[in-house]
C-alpha cells in the first residue's frame, strides 16, 4: 500500500515478571493498520492478541519497541497526552458491555462526551444520533436491564462511535451473545466500516465472526504468525 499506516507497531514486546516467572506476552510484534481497514485479530488464549489490543488502545505500555499513531511515537508522549489520545481518537467496545446499570441508554452513550466537556444539548444530540445509527432510536430512556444483550452491545457501540473516533477497538464484542445476536452485531460493525469508513480492529476467537473482517491477523506465543492453511 502507498497509503501511510494509521497505527504501526515496530518490534513491540511486553514482558511481565522477571527471571523464571517472566512471561513474554508480546515478543517482537510488527503490525501496520491502514485507514478504513476492518481487521480481525485471532489466536488461542494467551497468544498476545488482547495484550496487543491494550497497547494499541494506550491501556498498557510496551516493554520495548515503538508504537506510532498517525506518525507520532506514542511512547514519547506524556500520560496526559495518552489520555487525550484515548479520549479523542479511540473508541472501545468490550465483551461485557460495561454499561452503567442505573443509567439510561442515552446517558451511557453521553459519557465519553461528558469527559470531553461537550455541552449538554450537543452531547444529547450526538448520543441520540449514535443510538439511531445502531438501530436503537426511541430506546434512549431504557436502562440496560430493560434491554436484551444484543441491544446492550448496540448501546456500547453507540457510546464508542458518539465521539467520531479514528479507530474502533473491539475486544470479543460477541463473546456474551448467542449466534443470531452475534451475527447482528457483526453486520452492524461491517456497515460502520463500509458505510462510514470507520477503521475497526476486533479481537475474536470465533472464525465465523472473523470472516466479516477484510483482513485477519493471527497471533501465537506473542507473535504475529501466518494463518494455517486449510486442509484440502
Amino acid at each position: 500500500m502507498t497509503e501511510k499506516p494509521l497505527l504501526s507497531l515496530h518490534r513491540i514486546t511486553r514482558v511481565y515478571g522477571q527471571g523464571e516467572s517472566e512471561v513474554r506476552a508480546l515478543d517482537g510484534v510488527d503490525l501496520d493498520i491502514y485507514p478504513g481497514e476492518f481487521i480481525a485479530v485471532m489466536g488461542p488464549s494467551g497468544s498476545g492478541k488482547s495484550t496487543a489490543m491494550n497497547v494499541l488502545g494506550c491501556l498498557d505500555r510496551p516493554t520495548s519497541g515503538e508504537y506510532f499513531f498517525q506518525g507520532v511515537e506514542v511512547g514519547s508522549i506524556s500520560n496526559t497526552a495518552r489520555a487525550m489520545l484515548r479520549r479523542n481518537y479511540l473508541g472501545f467496545v468490550f465483551q461485557g458491555y460495561n454499561l452503567l446499570a442505573r443509567t439510561t441508554a442515552l446517558e451511557n452513550v453521553e459519557l465519553p462526551l461528558v469527559y470531553r466537556g461537550t455541552a449538554r444539548r450537543e452531547r444529547q444530540e450526538k448520543a441520540a444520533r449514535a443510538l439511531a445509527v445502531v438501530g436503537l432510536e426511541g430506546r434512549g430512556h431504557h436502562t440496560p436491564a430493560e434491554l436484551s444483550g444484543g441491544q446492550q452491545q448496540r448501546v456500547a457501540i453507540a457510546r464508542a462511535i458518539a465521539t467520531d473516533p479514528t479507530i474502533l477497538l473491539a475486544d470479543e464484542p460477541t463473546g456474551n451473545l448467542d449466534s443470531a445476536r452475534s451475527h447482528d452485531i457483526m453486520r452492524l460493525l461491517k456497515s460502520l466500516n463500509q458505510d462510514r469508513g470507520l477503521t475497526i480492529l476486533m479481537v475474536t476467537h470465533e472464525p465465523d465472526m472473523a470472516h466479516y473482517a477484510t483482513r485477519q491477523i493471527h497471533f501465537a506465543d506473542g507473535r504475529v504468525v501466518a494463518p494455517k492453511a486449510e486442509a484440502a
